[in-house]
Order: structure tokens, then C-alpha cells, then sequence
């Protein structure tokens, strides 16, 4: 047989066939189906089509994150016909307000495994790639009709290989690096393509380093993206699951559309600029520019090793006068660790606010939106106008070591000047 990419081997397991081809329709079976506050959309649609039952409540994850607790009647309305859904159709995996993000909450609670096919009614469902995973997002009206049968039409994407080289300097992380790809790359430059992330670098990486990576693959349009699994995900996942797993990786031989080899040894921290994500630009281009507010968290950057990074630096200090910094875990787990041990208590003690696990400010639900002219730097992954509040104001992203050092000198600050 030909040697075939990740891509292919898991969309060929699903669709039951011996092989595919890019470019090729296949009706694949789903592993995984996620949906947060939108479920209530989803549960439109699929009353619409007349679904009566679900196909399979053990593989359906339904959870809610953007709006908590509910910041409109309308969301509270939604979250009572979901939960009203939950308990009518006895739904086993179903995390209300108290757990946090959808991207963190799957891993941390195992249903997330190598080699599986998933599916999720967000954007930023690639994240499970880090684990070894095929999974990307879909529209509500899809995600309906996995619902009711648990299939759906995927095209086989082609493949976009990224081999990274070399140890990253201290005051860089992965989203640095990330960044730095999709400037290169651009906001389609990985359009409904398969991006394999590899080489010794990656291989350094933790686990929520990789998440990182995955999270934002669909900044430049991918359709998924994936870190090949080694014993760092056998080790996150030991106390996390006990279902088996069989992971899947490319041949070493498989032809891919793309291959890049980036060097990343000399690679400094990186700030996306308005108002494209892949306006990206070395941290000294914008260094000195005011902000009026400041974000640590999210499902990219919201994780024990972000919060730690960024205390490093925060830890002892007082944020600039008149910024506003907002702290964001990812998930309640993430919460009570920083917890226990005095993270969020540092970052209180410096003058930031500590939200519960969630969405809200990054997609400009409530806690924390900008007003015309202000500017924020955010550990986020999108900044298009509005994303955060007025389309008139200003959002900047950076990884969290970028963005802490921003918060306490009060300008846009290339955190290696704080750590000399």
C-alpha cells in the first residue's frame, strides 16, 4: 500500500475504507461530537430535520463556556433548553458553567485520544490535535445532523508538513512561534489543509505548549492540525482515561502538498497587530505603544504553564496605573491549582482581576469589553475589529510572558527586558 499521511489514515479508519485519496468525499463515521452554548442552535436544527434520538450519548460532549454565568436573558434561556435537552435525552458528558472552556475541559476529563475523529461546533476544535486527534469545527446545521446519526461529509484534506528546529530562547513560547508561522504562512495559507507539526522542537514542547499550536492552525485556515503523540500525551492521558487508543501517524514517505523547515533558535517574541491575525510583527516593531487593558488566558493560553509564566514576572510587582488586567484559567482544575498554589493570590496582590473559567472577554460576550479607542493586549487568539468590544478599538496578541510584561510597564513590552 502507498504511504499515506495522518490525514488520510483517520478520515480512511472513519469512512470504513482501505484507503483514500486527498480531495476525496468520504462519509466518515464520528468519534467525538462537541457543541458548547450553541448546542441551542444545534437543538434548532435538529427538532427541524425531525430527528428523534441521538445516535450515540456516549460520544456527545455538550458543555458551556462563552457566556458564564448567562450575561443576557437570551442566554440564560438558551442554557435552560440545553440543560432541559440534557436531562431529556440523559446525556452522560455534559459540563455546565463550572467546569471552563470546551478546549481545555475535553482533554483534562480524557475524551480526547489519539487517532480519534472529532468534531466540534467551534472554530478552535483543531486544538485536540495536540493529542494526536483529527478535529475541526463545524457549522451548527452539520453538527445536527451528527447529532441524529453520527456522520458526516468530510473532504480529505492535503497536507502541509511544518518541521521545526532548534531550542526556543528564554521569553519565547509556542505562541510565539505560532504567530510567527502565520505571518509567514497568512491568514489562508494553510486553507483546508492537514498542518503537521514536527521535529525536536515540538518534540520539547509540553502537552499545553501543543495545544497552543493546534488551537491556532485555523488562524491560517486549516482544517486541522496535529502534534504526532509520544509518551508526554501517554503521560497526560494515563490519569485521564482508561479507554484504549491506537495512535495514528504519517509515513515518514507520504507525499504532502508543502513541507517547511523553520529554524526557530533565533525567533523573539512575536505580537500579532490590528486587525489581522497575521499581521505579525517582532515585539521591538510595536514595543512602547500604551494599553489600556491587558488579558492572560483563554483556550490558547489559559493553562497551568501560561498562568506560571506569566507570575514569574507579575509576582511581586503592580500592574501600570490605569491598565486593566484580567486572568482567565482555562478550566476549574487550572483555577484550583494556580489556587493552591498562590498563583491567582499573586496576581490579585498585583492589581489584576480573576475571572471564572470561560470565554467571555475573548469573544466580546461580557467581562471585559473594550470601548472605542482603547487598546489591549491579549494571550487570545483572534483579533479582528470587534472581537473584543468596539470595532473601533485596538487588540494585540502575544504570548503571556509578552503580555504580563505589557501589564506592568504599561506599554506594549518585549518581556526579556523584565527578565535580565
Amino acid at each position: 500500500m502507498a504511504p499515506t499521511t495522518f490525514a488520510q489514515k483517520v478520515l480512511a479508519q472513519a469512512s470504513g475504507e482501505p484507503a483514500v485519496e486527498p480531495g476525496q468525499i468520504v462519509n466518515a463515521r464520528i468519534d467525538l461530537a462537541m457543541s458548547h452554548e450553541n448546542a441551542a442552535l444545534v437543538l434548532r436544527s435538529f427538532r427541524e430535520i425531525g430527528a428523534s434520538q441521538v445516535w450515540d450519548r456516549d460520544k456527545m460532549v455538550i458543555l458551556f463556556d462563552h457566556r458564564i454565568p448567562a450575561n443576557t436573558t437570551k442566554a440564560a434561556e438558551n442554557h435552560k433548553a440545553v440543560r432541559e435537552f440534557v436531562r431529556a435525552e440523559g446525556l452522560p458528558h455534559f459540563y455546565d458553567m463550572r467546569e471552563g472552556i470546551c478546549h481545555q475541559v475535553l482533554p483534562e476529563k480524557g475524551h480526547v485520544r489519539p487517532g480519534m475523529l472529532i468534531v466540534g461546533s467551534d472554530s478552535h476544535t483543531t486544538s485536540y490535535g495536540a493529542l494526536g486527534a483529527f478535529s475541526t469545527g463545524i457549522g451548527a446545521t452539520e453538527m445536527a445532523s451528527v447529532w441524529a446519526t453520527g456522520e458526516l461529509w468530510l473532504k480529505v484534506p492535503r497536507t502541509i508538513r511544518i518541521r521545526f528546529e532548534g531550542d526556543l530562547l528564554p521569553g519565547v513560547m509556542s505562541k510565539d512561534v505560532i504567530l510567527n508561522v502565520i505571518g509567514q504562512l497568512g491568514a489562508d495559507g494553510a486553507d483546508y489543509r492537514c498542518v503537521e507539526y514536527t521535529g525536536p522542537t515540538v518534540d520539547a514542547m509540553s502537552v499545553a505548549s501543543r495545544l497552543v499550536l493546534c488551537n491556532m492552525a485555523v488562524e491560517m485556515g486549516a482544517k486541522a492540525g496535529v502534534c504526532f503523540p509520544d509518551q508526554k500525551v501517554q503521560r497526560y492521558l494515563a490519569g485521564r482515561t482508561t479507554k484504549a487508543y491506537v495512535p495514528v501517524v504519517s509515513d515518514a514517505d507520504a507525499p504532502v502538498e508543502r513541507t517547511l523547515e523553520l529554524d526557530v533558535s533565533k525567533l523573539g517574541p512575536q505580537v500579532a497587530c490590528p486587525h489581522q491575525v497575521d499581521n505579525v510583527r517582532p515585539v521591538e516593531e510595536v514595543e512602547g505603544l500604551p494599553i489600556d487593558q491587558a488579558l492572560i488566558g483563554s483556550c490558547t493560553n489559559g493553562r497551568m504553564e501560561d498562568l506560571i509564566a506569566a507570575a514569574s514576572l507579575i509576582s511581586g510587582q503592580t500592574v501600570a496605573e490605569g491598565v486593566r488586567l484580567i486572568i482567565v484559567p482555562a478550566s476549574r482544575e487550572v483555577y484550583l491549582e494556580a489556587m493552591e498554589r498562590g498563583i491567582l493570590a499573586s496576581f490579585v496582590r498585583a492589581g489584576a482581576l480573576v475571572l471564572n473559567p470561560g470565554c467571555g472577554p475573548c469573544l466580546g460576550a461580557h467581562q471585559g469589553l473594550l470601548a472605542p479607542g482603547e487598546r489591549a493586549i491579549t494571550t487570545t487568539n483572534r483579533n479582528f475589529r470587534g472581537r473584543m468590544g468596539s470595532p473601533e478599538a485596538e487588540i494585540y496578541l502575544a504570548s503571556p510572558l509578552t503580555v504580563a510584561a505589557s501589564a506592568i510597564k504599561g506599554v506594549v513590552t518585549d518581556p526579556r527586558r523584565l527578565m535580565l
